[in-house]
């Protein structure tokens, strides 16, 4: 990720503000720099340029008795000193603009170019030196490095980087106060994207986003009102249901001589038992969905417990025991998953041999169940989660199936936070892959994904 285009809201804002903010802050000081320091510069060194140019000529014009004094007095009172010292200095490679303005400004004066010299010593410290050449002969002169006074890189950095500071800090305090909000709105829509209810939204903040976050917050009791009341509203009217099926199987029953067509009746009673569990499944979604307790459950038992109650219809499954896999789960959501999921491989397995696992990974429980039938084309893996999908060839109403058993599956696993997927089980066959995962979860609030 390039530092100058960050994924977050926070930092793209805190980028772009602070980037517009210090290049201002360059553009402000060039202009400054441009319009009124650097003229400012250039009429000190003119300045300096005469007042050394004077120093030079009255000095070259004193008796080399009076000079002794006039030096002293010239240091004193301009901190520029005459001298007849001649010692080669090197030429300055300073970058400070004055010394660029004060050759300059000399140059002009004598009509000579003129070059600074430089002369540093722990003693004196540095000191600037120039040959200025008169009409008879050439005088240097040299002041401090003290006299000019100025420090451009200390106050260009210092300027910098204390304006930086400051924008860095006020952005981010500002755009703090404006991302906080909805990096919670955006925490809380993630939380609901995986099946959990999360906790109000601040409303605090500004107007705009504090209306957001009471909409948001107004659209999540309202959709869980809604799972609620559909919740139970499939539970009554699949309970109401069985009322009245059982009345009409009594009626039946009660028919002298199979109400005079016994293959019509046959038919009317499979008709009535195949409506009869089709309501039990539906009990079944609103019951898991409901939530529950969550408790802290040993794996190993209940799907053995399950493997004998398979074994007891005379299913062939092969149970390998995990010793020790504890997880905290719902146990009749659990239950209802992995039972759904032996009657599919025992209906669609062709009689083969089932086959149940159960292995720990970290801070989870992955089980399986595995047969060896003709398998679920990689294209409808999916598709056999909806509610009423059936495969058109191995899933058709002579083999007893709903199309409710994996939406049921797929249900109760996103209520409560598992995973579930279909693979293929080589050499042949399905293998149904239960992830199980300890969560949080609000207990008594219906979690739903799919319609069913």
């Amino acid at each position: 990720m390039s530092l100058l285009k960050p994924r977050t809201l926070f930092g793209r804002t805190l980028v772009t503000i602070a980037i517009v903010s210090i290049g201002f802050q360059i553009f402000m000081m060039l202009v400054i720099g441009s319009l009124m320091l650097v003229p400012l510069g250039q009429r000190s060194a003119d300045d300096l340029a005469a007042l050394m140019v004077s120093v030079a000529e009255n000095w070259q014009q004193q008796e080399p008795q009076a000079r002794r004094q006039l030096e002293s007095e010239y240091m004193r009172r301009y901190q520029i000193l005459p001298s007849s010292n001649r010692i080669p200095f090197p030429e300055s490679n300073s970058w400070l603009p004055y010394r660029f303005f004060l050759q300059n400004a000399l140059s002009r004066r004598s009509g000579e170019p003129v070059r600074l010299l430089q002369q540093s010593g722990p003693d004196r410290g540095d000191w600037f030196w120039v040959d200025i050449p008169l009409q008879d002969a050439s005088v240097r002169v040299g002041f401090p490095r003290s006299r000019i006074g100025v420090h451009p890189p200390i106050a260009l950095v210092l300027v910098l980087s204390a304006g930086a500071w400051v924008t860095v800090i006020t952005v981010i305090v500002l755009v703090r106060r404006l991302s906080s909000p909805l990096e919670s709105l955006s925490r809380a829509v993630r939380t609901l994207g995986t099946g959990e209810w999360p906790e109000p939204v601040s409303e605090r903040g500004p107007e705009e986003l504090a209306s957001l976050a009471r909409s948001f917050n107004r659209m999540t009791g309202q959709v869980r009102e809604l799972l609620a009341n559909r919740t139970t509203l499939l539970a009554g009217i699949s309970h109401d249901l069985r009322t009245p099926i059982t009345q009409i199987q009594l009626a039946l029953e009660m028919l002298p001589d199979e109400g005079g067509d016994p293959h019509l009746m046959a038919g009317i009673r499979r008709d009535l038992e195949r409506i009869n569990r089709m309501i039990g499944l539906f009990l079944d979604i609103s019951r898991g969905l409901e939530g529950g307790e969550d408790q802290q459950l040993l794996i190993e038992p209940m799907l053995n417990d399950l493997a004998g109650q398979y074994r007891e219809r005379g299913a062939d499954v092969s149970w390998s025991p995990c010793p020790g896999c504890c997880q905290r789960v719902n146990a009749m959501a659990l239950n209802r998953i992995l039972s759904n999921l032996l009657d599919n491989a025992l209906r669609y397995g062709a009689g083969t041999p089932i086959a149940l696992d159960c292995r720990c990974i970290g801070s989870g429980t992955v089980i399986t169940v595995s047969d060896q039938g003709p398998g679920i084309p990689e294209s409808e893996r999916e598709r056999v989660f909806q509610p009423f999908h059936r495969l058109e060839q191995s899933r058709n109403k002579s083999t007893g199936g709903s199309g409710l058993g994996l939406a049921i599956v797929r249900q109760l696993a996103h209520a409560y936070g598992w995973e579930v997927s279909l693979e293929s089980n080589l050499p042949a066959g399905t293998r149904a892959v239960v992830t199980l995962r300890n969560r949080n979860r609000n207990a008594g609030q219906p979690v739903q994904r799919e319609q069913v």
